[in-house]
């Protein structure tokens, strides 16, 4: 299968959401074919490693590893197809990597390439109902799978965030429950989500259980759904966007290894 072209877009404008998240819109021409629906699924942004200045289009065909682009993948939070402009939350907080540095000093006019987009996770909306767990790096997905769903679910939402003043408003149908849970600390080991999560009632009906969050956190929540709470395979999108104490590659390496041992 070829790979998918990059579009090189432009700053349109850049606000803080919240402390610790800033949102940036992205537009321009090479949008205008971007497929539409696309929001909860992600695309690639790419940034050229530290000796170079520049991403050419041979770079994502090159198999030399110091030719290629670092990629950094991000959910598209919304698109505006006449407007062609394109939204991309980044938590900005710790130990920066390439995206969230660049997040942080970007200015309208500035120009970035990416490529995308992937394939949507969403949750299964003919379940009777729904616990969808996540930290900062899953609230842009989280938003978009709250928004689509009908007025009469029920079940839980549960996030960590970093500061209080993280909190956002979130479009929520009634009958869920939201849980905001701050760690100022999240790149230390803790259980504040699985402890949070383990305390909360089991619903009658089968579940969706949509959870995104750091590595080993995302592997003990996973067990306790799988082997505690009998959620069967289909019923359950479990995936880290983070690993404490590696770079976005050790995930990526570390969730590889989780998939095939699994």
């Amino acid at each position: 299968m070829a790979r998918p072209s990059p579009r090189t877009l432009t700053v349109i404008s850049t606000r803080s959401l919240t402390a610790n998240m800033i949102r940036i819109t992205l537009g321009g021409k090479s949008l205008e074919d971007f497929p539409l629906g696309q929001e909860g699924g992600y695309v690639k942004l790419l940034f050229p490693q530290p000796s170079d200045s520049s991403i050419k289009q041979t770079d994502l065909n090159s198999d030399s590893s110091v030719q290629k682009p670092r990629m950094r993948t991000y959910t598209i939070r919304s698109f505006d197809e006449q407007s062609l402009a394109m939204d991309i939350d980044f938590v900005v907080h710790g130990d920066n990597g390439p995206a969230s540095a660049w997040a942080m000093n970007a200015q309208v006019g500035d120009t970035i390439t990416i490529v995308g987009p992937g394939a949507k996770k969403m949750v299964d909306l003919s379940a009777d109902w729904f616990f969808i767990v996540g930290d900062m790096t899953a609230l842009p997905a989280i938003s978009v799978n709250l928004e689509k769903m009908p007025s009469s679910a029920k079940g839980y939402v549960v996030l960590e965030i970093i500061d209080e003043k993280d909190k956002q408003e979130l479009i929520v149908p009634e009958g869920i429950e939201v849980h905001w849970l701050v760690n100022p600390e999240p790149e230390k080991p803790n259980s504040v989500l699985s402890t949070a999560v383990k305390a909360l009632p089991w619903l009658e009906g089968t579940p969706s259980v949509w959870l995104a969050t750091e590595f080993e956190t995302m592997r003990a929540m996973r067990r306790y759904f799988k082997k505690e709470r009998g959620v069967g395979r289909g019923e359950i999108y479990a995936s880290s966007y983070w690993k404490i104490g590696e770079t976005d590659e050790g995930n990526k390496d570390a969730k590889r290894n989780d998939s095939e041992a699994e």
